[in-house]
């Protein structure tokens, strides 16, 4: 009597299913030569300590359409601002990328200067301070910036062109800080 555990057929099947195991989608992943954007998302969701969606998480998913080199090296997550508005995700392989995840901010509360409202725009630099009469182009919250336009001198109207960015100090009040 024959053996049936060792048939052509029973072989081949053996060897198709060995096959299949090795070409898991695992596998094939980790020779792509791109990033595993899903990966990115499970780190940025460990980092933030939030799940895509929930306030203090992700906005949304990486962008699928992104083709980004794999990286060989651990990802470095960090924090784009100290206002953890969004995580700054970097490869740190020589010549990589790095990539913005925009993270959903809690609901805060009421505005601190409202859109159209006159404010009172500070310029800060080492060892002095200048202030003007201005205009919010945006509405914000104490710490938020927003743009604001000046007051044109001596026409008593406001410049259409003279937009700048500016940091909400406290109601009625921005300031912008100069740099060297």
């Amino acid at each position: 009597m024959r053996n049936k555990a060792f048939t052509p057929f029973t072989l081949r099947a053996a060897l198709l299913m060995a096959a299949l195991v090795w070409i898991s989608p695992a596998r094939a992943q980790a020779a792509s030569p791109f990033a595993d954007l899903i990966a990115i998302d499970r780190e940025v969701a460990e980092f933030t300590g939030k799940a895509i969606g929930q306030n203090g998480g992700a906005m949304m998913p990486v962008d699928r359409r992104l083709r980004l080199n794999a990286c060989m090296s651990p990802l470095a997550l960090s924090w784009r601002t100290s206002r953890r508005d969004a995580v700054l995700v970097q490869c740190p392989d020589a010549g990589s990328w790095r990539v913005f995840v925009p993270v959903r901010m809690a609901e805060t509360g009421p505005s601190a200067i409202a859109r159209g409202e006159a404010v009172t725009i500070a310029v800060v630099g080492e060892g002095f301070a200048v202030s003007q009469p201005g205009e919010a182009l945006d509405a914000g919250a104490v710490g938020d910036w927003i743009r604001v336009r000046t007051l044109r001198s001596g026409a008593g109207a406001y410049s259409q062109t003279d937009a700048v960015r500016a940091r909400i100090t406290r109601p009625g009040e921005v300031e912008v800080e100069l740099r060297e």
